[in-house]
């Protein structure tokens, strides 16, 4: 009896230890090697539809990620408008029409006098044209107005993975990459902070980007600005993970047994 406990605590151990080394020298969670092959703060081309990333030529480096510049819409001036965001109307030496208003289920902005006025889908200066142009057709000659987005609540930013709150966050201004991570309360005890993946569309291209939290953390590596519509993937570390499933798994006498001497 005492050599077959021995013989089943041996194989319980190598078991272990297999595990282990599998997943230091494995794939990470994601399903696909390449991901670690990917370089560090640039956005490649996905390969296919898979939520992992090829290792591809980069199409952006962390630079043109910082900026903003590879955005489809970077340049304020051209945002399109969506519902729930919030305006700031100003119209110059009439300080009475200045409103800050939330854009409406239906899609429009409600001002004193000339009512309710479209924003959704249209830019801050197709809207500027417009309420200038109800203005000057019973009340005003050549008014100055100035329509400014203040909150872009029509903008959402997925965060999911190995995060404690994973969601779905408005995107209200500027939100970088740690940002998003602390709206969603932070890293897990199982999170790998090197495999965090940011997804973005750009122009009909499904791209993704390799992040090492703890190099942004500490300034070594810019802490990148996420358009609407990113989705940012927190990897879980395959050894952490491992080490959950085999202490949970085990009897709650411990990881080790005493095996008595023969």
């Amino acid at each position: 009896m005492r050599f077959f406990k021995r013989v089943e605590m041996a194989l319980a151990l190598v078991l272990t230890a297999t595990l282990l080394a599998g997943c230091v020298n494995g794939s990470n969670s994601f399903g696909d090697s390449s991901t670690s092959q990917m370089v560090p703060g640039q956005f490649s081309q996905l390969a296919s539809s898979k939520t992992d990333a090829a290792a591809v030529p980069a199409t952006a480096n962390i630079d043109q990620i910082a900026t903003g510049s590879i955005a489809s819409a970077a340049n304020p001036a051209d945002y399109r408008i969506g519902v729930l965001d919030t305006l700031d109307v100003a119209v110059l030496g009439v300080p009475d029409l200045n409103r800050t208003v939330q854009v409406n289920s239906g899609g429009g902005i409600t001002l004193p006098l000339i009512r309710e006025v479209q924003a959704v889908g249209r830019t801050q200066g197709e809207v500027e044209r417009d309420i200038a142009a109800k203005l000057s057709k019973s009340f005003m000659q050549s008014p100055q107005v100035t329509v400014s987005v203040k909150e872009y609540n029509s903008q959402k930013v997925t965060v999911d993975g190995a995060v404690q709150k994973p969601g779905i966050f408005p995107k209200q201004g500027e939100m970088s990459l740690l940002q998003a991570i602390a709206q969603a309360q932070g890293l897990t005890n199982y999170a790998d902070p090197t495999g965090v993946l940011v997804f973005r569309t750009v122009n009909t291209k499904r791209l993704a980007a390799r992040f090492d939290i703890r190099q942004v953390r500490a300034g070594k590596m810019p802490d990148p600005k996420l358009q609407a519509g990113d989705v940012v993937m927190v990897d879980e570390s395959s050894a952490k993970t491992t080490l959950r499933d085999i202490s949970s798994a085990m009897p709650l006498t411990g990881l080790f047994s005493v095996v008595p001497l023969l």
